[in-house]
């Protein structure tokens, strides 16, 4: 019989959902009639989380024409939430301090753990070649002589943030598979504190490698056609020159558009709307909030999140193990 572990590594690799679902390739989508809602007695604002990994005035700035559009279109006060890190979105969620926000599949399971099965997934963004995964990949400077993940033995290593899926969890997931203790294998590890502060610390020599999340298409050297890097390029934080990939994890769905389970059906079946029909519509706002090209949105469920559940909870047992 197939062991846990390898059947989480083939729910892992899976490239897209069981089920066909809308997406925003439908030809008869289109985008929410403006005016009020019946559901805005129960919720008289929209309050949208920000997960950390970037900047709090970059974030802000990128969310700034959605919202507006979002409150434009429902007829009720939008309000952006930054957080520091993964954890305090998660946090606000169980505190039903937030509606919706996007999140990466890690933290949506981290919530949905937090709170019993008190978020459900709306969305999740489809790339340009239809699927909807993505990598994480391990980033080195390009003169630091490391060519390989072999390179890395008894190295420092940075990992983004302890409840990101591609800066942590699935790296040492997939490294495991490979027979690798990440714990014995590298010689120092900390966490950065997001995405983008991984990468500038290994620019900065303060660690030797550091993991983030990329689309894996396109070309490396441009920082692939969407992700942190290409953010950071975008942002002249970067020059791909500077850094070499030598790892990328398997695929990874990408992380759904959250909501909180109690909210009414006609909001979240709003927000659906809103989101699959937003690239056409509103092309430009969704290059900014998406950090790059993709080919729009593709509606999931829980289901296709039920291995990052598992993941997390194996992750969980290992540290109590640990301790």
């Amino acid at each position: 019989m197939p062991t846990r572990r390898a059947a989480l590594a083939a729910l892992l690799a899976l490239p897209c959902p069981a089920l066909a679902q809308r997406r925003s390739v439908d030809p008869d989508l289109a985008f929410p009639t403006a005016g009020p809602r019946d559901w805005r007695a129960q919720l008289p604002q929209i309050r949208i989380g920000l997960l950390g990994g970037e900047n709090e005035a970059d974030r802000l700035g990128r969310f700034g024409a959605y919202r507006d559009l979002m409150e434009k279109t429902f007829g009720v006060p939008a309000r952006l939430y930054p957080a520091s890190d993964y954890a305090g979105v998660i946090q606000a969620f169980g505190a039903k301090q937030l509606d919706i926000a996007n999140m990466s599949p890690a933290a949506y399971a981290g919530a949905w753990l937090d709170t019993n099965g008190g978020v459900e997934p709306l969305v999740t963004t489809e790339e340009s070649d239809g699927g909807i995964s993505y990598v994480a990949v391990m980033l080195v400077r390009a003169d630091s002589g490391i060519t390989s993940l072999e390179g890395m033995r008894g190295k420092a290593m940075a990992w983004s943030d302890p409840n990101s899926a591609s800066g942590y969890l699935i790296p040492r997931f997939s490294l495991r598979r490979q027979g690798i203790n990440p714990e014995q294998f590298f010689g120092r590890t900390g966490f950065a504190g997001g995405h983008e502060q991984a990468v500038v610390a290994v620019l900065q020599k303060q660690y030797d490698a550091a993991v983030t999340w990329a689309s894996g298409q396109g070309e490396a050297s441009e920082g692939f056609t969407r992700g942190a890097l290409r953010a950071m390029v975008e942002k002249g934080l970067v020059d791909m020159k500077q850094m070499r990939v030598i790892w990328r994890s398997e695929p990874i769905i990408n992380g759904p558009q959250t909501v909180r389970t109690e909210l009414p059906a006609a909001f979240k079946d709003d927000m659906k709307l809103f989101h699959l029909a937003l690239p056409r519509a509103h092309p430009d706002i969704y290059k900014q909030i998406e950090r790059g090209g993709g080919a729009g949105y593709r509606e999931v469920s829980h289901a296709d999140y039920q291995f990052m559940i598992d993941m997390r909870r194996q992750e969980a047992a290992e540290r109590r193990r640990r301790g």
